[in-house]
This record gives C-alpha cells, structure tokens and sequence, in this order.
C-alpha cells in the first residue's frame, strides 16, 4: 500500500481552511492559461468568472485530496482497522486494487470514498478524488452566492480580476517580453 497527496481535513473547519487556502493559486492557474490563450483585457473580462476560478479551486483542491493505493485485501485490512467508518466504493468487486481517501467528519462514524481500478491507477486516483469532492467536501467548503468562505474577487490577497489584468498587461508592457520565456 502508497500515498500520495497531502490534504486530509480532520473537520469541516479544517477542509473550508484549506479550501480558502487555494484561491491565491486557483487565479494564478487561471491567470497563466488566459496569458497563455492569449486573451486580452476584453476577452479576459468576459471568459475569466467566479465561476471559472471556483471550478480551478475545487479542482486544485481534489487533486491534493490525500489517497491510499492498495490491493482489495490491503482496504478491507484497512476498514477492519478503522470500524467506525463506513464504507463508500465505486467499481466492479472483481478487480484486485483500491483506492481510498478516508473523510472521519462525514457519515456516523467517517466515510471511507473509495474506488477499484484494474490497470488505470492515474484514472482510478481522478475518479476517487472528483467523486470525494462531489460526495463530501462540496457542502462543506462550497462559498454559495454570498462568498462567504474566501470570495474570489477579493481572495485574501487584495487582488480582483482586475487587478489580475492589470497585472498582465505590465507584464508585457513594462518588460517588452514574455515571463514565459525567462
């Protein structure tokens, strides 16, 4: 059995914490890839959301979700161990390996979200990190309309959209280069 990643909220308080942690990196991510399609300040404006730099933060976050990769028998060993949760699988009982990522909030007890995968470990790892987000950590960490757990226009950084424009267009302005290439 491996892990990999390194998100593992103990509560709800500590996923919305980490949650709100990416919203710096979520608009850097979307920054680069709108200077990298070229967009300019028009194009930017009307394609950049909340809604586009939401979706890269739920993203980032279920990526770095902390994961167990092991055989079938290594994950009921593991669910014997830890009794108190439940277990949640997505799958065919016929294959040898799992994948898991254990939630100890969610449930009674804790929630063990888990998927089996037969050869494809990087596509079993994404189908166990969305179906986490989506089953669990969504309700917890989500901003809703009211932008309440770190909003995007202002993501704790004193920067907006924009100010993520402007800051572009020094970029190319000022330096008379692209950053990409230094």
């Amino acid at each position: 059995m491996d892990t990999e990643g390194t998100l593992a909220p103990e509560t709800p308080d500590e996923a919305r914490e980490e949650y709100d942690e990416l919203v710096p990196a979520a608009k850097v991510a979307v920054r680069e890839a709108a200077k990298a399609m070229e967009f300019d300040r028009e194009e930017y404006g009307e394609r950049v959301t909340r809604e586009v730099i939401e979706t890269v933060r739920d993203a980032l976050f279920a990526s770095l979700l902390r994961v167990h990769v092991g055989t079938s028998e290594e994950f009921e060993e593991w669910l014997d161990s830890h009794p108190e949760y439940e277990s949640d699988v997505a799958g065919s009982e016929n294959v040898e390996r799992v994948v898991w990522h254990p939630v100890p909030f969610a449930g009674e007890g804790g929630v063990a979200v888990a998927a089996t995968f037969h050869e494809e470990r990087e596509a079993a790892l994404g189908t166990l990190r969305r179906r986490a987000f989506g089953r669990v950590y969504r309700e917890h960490v989500s901003t809703g309309d009211d932008g309440e757990n770190g909003t995007v226009e202002d993501g704790g950084d004193g920067t907006d959209a924009d100010g993520l424009e402007d800051e572009r267009e020094g970029d190319d302005e000022q330096s008379g280069t692209d950053d990409r290439e230094a």
